[in-house]
């Protein structure tokens, strides 16, 4: 969203680029839930696999002869080399240099030379291994003792040591490359301006500045912000899906069925979110435009948007207040848009209802609720009568005078011809007033007469949208079962 945000704002393009260079862990249906997800968000790519766009392909697995070239360039200039070893020997290669000091041995300059690679191998030798087609990989050579620096449009300038780094891979033995490598390539091929990402790849930098040094485009880098991470609602880590699971609240836009277990994780807009609240919720975790304000439409948060704004360290994650955006998003949204919402919630569940009193419903219930589903549950007496009462208050309230009121009330109601909240609340309470009772207690009851409860909008208004036949209906059948 930050990148789409900033390329609006700047009036570039957002790109879309699918980097599925890991086959191990492609998960089928997995592109096209990204695609929905950004569809139903409004956040739309100006460039990507569905929209193309002059730099095609956009899928990173479409796109391996490219990597392949530059990968071998890399190896003929010396910064870069063949790697033979197997999983076998770099499992054991972590076993035998174990130290107290380094506990995680790396393959990196102190032990490139003790490993079976281009680097430690005769040329002939080399050349015998790719003729018999024996799997490998290709890694950088990094430099030693080396600084690496950038300067981050979040952190500032940034420093790094090459010793603290690994030779990363840069292309698998499946012949497909990492990010680190396809990363490169494509941010310079497509033209790439500004890329923000993750903080969690923030200690890949320096590879992939020295890939672009490398290469030849230092000049061409992007420049680059690492955002901070979401962090769980106590602020103790990464939120993760468990989180949200153990937590009962969604980390994912849509519904995802992992198609590998055929596991369902629930998602913001299944849960009941607006996307504009879903868009003005992630905005606010990680940054705020100094204002105070809080609610942006997408247009506002382009108009707004500053990188410089955004915070260094993670954002908790509190539910209440996503449910707070999205009740203000609903107050905000218009009663003809909510009224779509509440007749497909009405045809699920096979009851038909006029359009145009429908969207007076919305109208009435709308400030109410506070998730999409709420639109049902604040108005579903509307639509079907009351199947039992508030017995407490029938027995608090309840008498053989309170049932006469009524009986003359539905006399009275059948004289009007004005069916309306500002004529049926004066005649109410007048028709008390002459009776000597307590207009409080008779409205009460004239809302459970009608809802069954204590609650829902204002009684008259509850009573003017039901029409007449309706309310004499439903005071006639309370009074057939009021004791």
């Amino acid at each position: 969203m930050f990148n789409y945000l900033f390329a609006k704002q700047k009036g570039g393009d957002f790109v879309l680029r699918i980097e599925d260079t890991d086959q191990a862990r492609f998960v089928d249906g997995a592109e096209e839930y990204i695609f929905d997800c950004l569809n139903w968000c409004g956040l739309e790519p100006d460039e990507g696999p569905v929209t193309g766009g002059k730099f095609s392909p956009y899928r990173q697995s479409e796109r391996g002869p490219i990597y392949h070239e530059y990968a071998q360039q890399l190896v003929n200039e010396g910064k870069a080399y063949y790697a033979f070893d197997t999983q076998e020997e770099l499992v054991h290669m972590r076993d035998r240099f174990k130290t107290e000091i380094n506990t995680s041995p790396q393959y990196d300059h102190q032990l490139r030379m003790k490993m079976k690679n281009s680097l430690t191998l005769l040329p002939g030798a080399v050349e015998s291994l790719l003729n018999d087609k024996t799997p490998y990989v290709i890694r950088i050579k990094l430099p030693e003792n080396e600084t690496i620096s950038f300067v981050d449009m979040i952190r500032g300038e940034v420093h790094f040591n090459t010793n603290t780094v690994d030779d990363k891979v840069l292309l698998k033995a499946d012949g497909m490359p990492t990010y680190h490598l396809a990363v490169v390539v494509d941010d310079y091929l497509m033209k790439i301006s500004h890329s923000f990402r993750g903080e969690e790849w923030l200690p890949s930098a320096p590879v992939h500045i020295l890939l672009w040094k490398y290469l030849g485009w230092e000049k061409y880098m992007p420049k680059w912000a690492h955002l901070p991470l979401i962090l769980k609602p106590d602020g103790n880590g990464k939120l993760s899906k468990r989180d949200g699971d153990r937590l009962g609240f969604p980390v994912f836009a849509m519904n995802w069925t992992d198609p590998r277990t055929n596991e369902l994780t629930k998602g913001f807009r299944e849960m009941g979110f607006l996307p504009e609240a879903f868009l003005n919720i992630l905005a606010m975790l990680g940054w705020n435009d100094g204002s105070g304000q809080e609610i942006f439409t997408k247009d506002e948060l382009v108009n707004k948007f500053s990188i410089e704004r955004v915070h260094k360290g993670g954002a908790k994650f509190d539910f209440e207040k996503a449910k707070w955006f999205n009740h203000e998003w609903i107050k905000r949204t218009t009663d003809e848009s909510l009224s779509k919402e509440l007749l497909r919630i009405l045809k699920e569940k096979n009851i038909k209802a006029d359009a145009y009193v429908v969207q007076q419903v919305v109208a009435l219930v709308k400030e109410r609720c506070t998730l999409l589903p709420d639109l049902w549950t604040t108005s579903y007496f509307f639509f079907e009568k009351p199947q039992q009462y508030d017995t407490v208050v029938l027995q608090q309230k309840w008498n053989e005078e309170k049932k006469r009121f009524f009986e003359e009330y539905i006399k009275k109601l059948e004289t009007l011809t004005d069916f309306t909240a500002t004529t049926l609340e004066p005649g109410f309470k007048e028709l008390a007033t002459s009776k000597n009772i307590k207009a409080g207690d008779v409205l009460l009851l004239f809302r459970i007469m009608l809802v069954g409860g204590k609650f829902g909008p204002g009684v008259f208004d509850i009573a003017a949208l039901l029409g007449k036949k309706e309310t004499v209906q439903r005071i006639h059948a309370a009074l057939s079962q009021f004791q």
